[in-house]
């Protein structure tokens, strides 16, 4: 029997390195940040850097000793969970309305939400922060809610806007043969259809807040300061404590990135909304 030459095997490794490169270019950081984390404050700045050495446990501790982690924890998964659940109420009826009631605005609508994103945060800094000063609302975990949730609205209504578009028209028409007014529509026939939806644009929205470090480090001190605070507080007139830094940054990251693992199949299912017709 004659054997088929391999012509595919030089792209297909060529792919596969290129493949290994990338992702080793993108997680050098994290794994640097991990050794790092169980160094002395001496072995974190020698020159050469050290890749065997004796790890410690010492910086975590210093971290916990130093400021209360778990408050800080819980900061960031109240805002984050907060900001998620609040946007999904706002969003959901926001994009479904724009889906099954268009009008010749609505592209128009969606654009200009979108182009909010594209404006530096810092460019609205000073109007929310005298908003938050004015009505005593700042350092406060409210206010980093709302804030939250303004500032990711406008994703969570395009993944839902998109994934709404998915549902055949036909069975909305049914529901409304059968005499189904907007909200019964909306709950008994839309939402179950788009629980995937619905699923991904949370956990998305979940992941962007916890990370978001611009407006909890200007909203915020020791009150309300999240995990984004707790890592910025290792940054002093004498220098970085690289080690404490990389301790207290990968304390505030180890949820997030463990809990993104176990839903990335969502995560990507929601990224690539519409992109497949």
């Amino acid at each position: 029997m004659q054997q088929q030459a391999p012509s595919n095997f030089l792209p297909q490794a060529i792919r596969t390195v290129g493949a290994w490169a990338v992702t080793l270019v993108l997680f050098f950081p994290l794994g640097w940040l991990f050794l790092t984390a169980f160094k002395t404050e001496l072995q974190a700045i020698h020159v050469p850097p050290l890749f065997i050495f004796e790890p410690t446990l010492d910086n975590f501790g210093e971290v916990q000793r130093r400021s209360d982690y778990l408050l800080y924890a819980r900061n960031s998964l109240i805002t984050s969970l907060g900001s998620t659940i609040l946007g999904l109420l706002i969003a959901a009826p926001a994009a479904y309305s724009m889906a099954f009631f268009r009008t010749k605005k609505t592209r128009d609508i969606l654009m200009w939400m979108l182009s909010t994103k594209m404006m530096p945060a810092v460019g609205a800094l000073v109007p929310i922060y005298v908003i938050a000063q004015t009505a005593g609302m700042l350092d406060s975990l409210t206010a980093l809610t709302i804030v939250f949730t303004l500032s990711n609205l406008p994703i969570m209504v395009w993944m839902l806007y998109s994934a709404y578009k998915d549902i055949p028209n036909e069975i909305l028409e049914a529901a409304r043969m059968d005499g189904a007014n907007l909200w019964t529509e909306f709950r008994h026939v839309v939402l179950p259809l788009s629980v995937g939806g619905l699923a991904s644009t949370g956990l998305l929205c979940l992941v962007l807040s916890w990370n978001e470090a611009f407006w909890a480090l200007n909203l915020t001190s020791a009150k309300a300061g999240t995990l984004a605070t707790l890592i910025a507080s290792y940054s002093s007139p004498e220098g970085l404590f690289w080690a404490k830094l990389s301790a207290a940054s990968l304390m505030a990251i180890a949820p997030i990135v463990v809990f993104g693992w176990f839903s990335q199949k969502q995560l990507v299912q929601g990224l690539t909304f519409g992109a497949v017709k």
